[in-house]
Parts: structure tokens; sequence; C-alpha cells
């Protein structure tokens, strides 16, 4: 499969589903994203891989002149609608990761939570995230670890989806600091912190039905089983959370990589 047809499918994909309700399992990771960046009044920033646009509303409430930009038309259209009924003013647009329409150095600060990792073609995203940020201007990037909570939830849904394109990075790889220099290391001055974001749920059966109805990847690859598969997928998922179960409460921590980095 082409990069191309992967990420028409994609733009799909992640707008199968109220998204914004996952979004809101991860506040604490847009909260720190922000604090880290600390978005000044009429500072220009890029909010890449916006999804519902939580990191964007963060920003445009600190001044900043926020650009939300995300490949899901259907998110787009969710954040439009969010932002109209908060009040705020923020620019949101339907644009690809690795093929951004803005000029060379035009954001002060630039960041993406859980988003542009997704992007099948690392070096690409890697080129366009540099190109964007202007000299001395800032990046955030926080992305999940591979060993961690959402990489084993990856690995456990893996008999249950699509199989990757050919040729496509893994996102996880985006979690590792090796890989993230690589990409990255020529063109910032790279610092790098680990951190944990937990969510706890009633069960495993509450954590499927969240995802399942809300989330495009467990939505989507959920819709395209057979009955028989659809009800093996939801066990293995229900099963697989319950090993996590602490008393009252599923708990599960999602690790992740939070690259900081300034613009050479």
């Amino acid at each position: 499969m082409a990069f191309a047809e992967l990420k028409a499918r994609q733009s799909v994909m992640w707008g199968n589903g109220p998204y914004e309700r996952i979004t809101n399992t991860i506040r604490d990771v847009h909260a720190l994203v922000i604090e880290r960046l600390d978005p000044q009044p009429g500072e220009k920033m890029l909010d890449a891989a916006s999804g519902t646009g939580a990191v964007a509303f963060l920003a445009v409430e600190r001044g900043a002149d926020v650009v939300g930009m995300d490949l899901s038309p259907v998110l787009i259209d969710t954040a439009r609608e969010l932002a109209a009924e908060r009040g705020l003013s923020v620019e949101f647009e339907v644009g690809d990761a690795e093929e951004m329409k803005y000029d060379d150095a035009s954001f002060d600060v630039v960041a993406s939570t859980c988003g542009v990792m997704f992007a099948p073609d690392h070096e690409a995203v890697a080129g366009e995230l540099a190109r964007v940020t202007r000299p001395g201007g800032r990046i955030a990037l926080a992305c999940w670890i591979p060993e961690g909570g959402m990489g084993k939830m990856f690995r456990m849904m893996g008999p249950f989806l699509p199989p990757p394109a050919p040729g496509a990075g893994s996102p996880f790889e985006w979690g590792r600091e090796e890989h993230v220099r690589e990409l990255l290391g020529d063109d910032f001055e790279l610092d790098f912190e680990e951190h944990v974001s937990t969510l706890a749920v009633e069960s495993g059966q509450a954590y499927w039905e969240l995802f399942s109805s809300s989330y495009g990847p467990t939505k989507s690859a959920s819709e395209a089983l057979d009955d028989e598969r659809r009800a093996e997928f939801q066990q293995t998922w229900v099963d697989f959370f319950e090993a996590m179960r602490e008393g009252n409460e599923v708990v599960h921590r999602r690790e992740y990589l939070l690259t900081l980095g300034t613009r050479k």
C-alpha cells in the first residue's frame, strides 16, 4: 500500500467516533506539554496533528496565536465546533504533517501530543517540523514509549488490525530517544523526559466500551471483523486490562517520552 492510500485511510479512521472522549483521558499530557513549552502572548504556535484541539485550546488561552492542523477532516470539524463553544479563536485546518503548507520558519512554537508519531514517513515529518520552526523556536513532542502501556495495548490489538503498510515506520519509534535524536538532532538542541499518564477505569469491559466506540484504531478494527472475531477481540481486550486490576479499578499506566527541543 502506498503511503498516500494509507494516509487516506488514516484520515477516515481517526475520525471514526467521538475522539474527544479519548482526548479527555490524556489531559495531563496536554497540560505538561503546554507547561514545558510555555507559549507567550503573541507567539505563533503550530499544534501538529491537533486532533480535536485540546493542546491548541490551552495555548490560545495563554495568548498565543495558534494554528491546529490535522489529517482528519472530521477531527478538524469537531475542533472548530469545540472552539466556537468555548469562544476561542484558533485557526484549524486539514493538513499533512509530512507535507506542511507553511513557509519556512513560520512558527515560534511547535507541539504534537500523540499525533505526528502516527504519520508513516518519520523522516518527512522530522524534516517538516524542523523547516517550519524558526531558529531559536521551541518544540515539544509527547509520544508513547514502545515498551509502555500503550505499546503493549497496540501489540495486544495487533492480531485484529490490518497488517502494517510496507515501509511505514512504527509510531512507537518516536518514543525512543535514540530514534528521535537521529531524526531531529541535527536541527534541534534536544532534551528528553519520561513520564507516565495513568488512566483508571471501572473494568476491562468499561475500557472496551470507551475505546471501541471512540478510538479510531480500535473502533475501525472492531467494525471490520465478523461477529466471531469481534467477540474474540473484545474478550482479548477485556482479559488484557483485567490483568491490570488494582482493587476496584483497572489501572493502565501509559509511559511516554517528552521530547523538548530548541531550533538551531
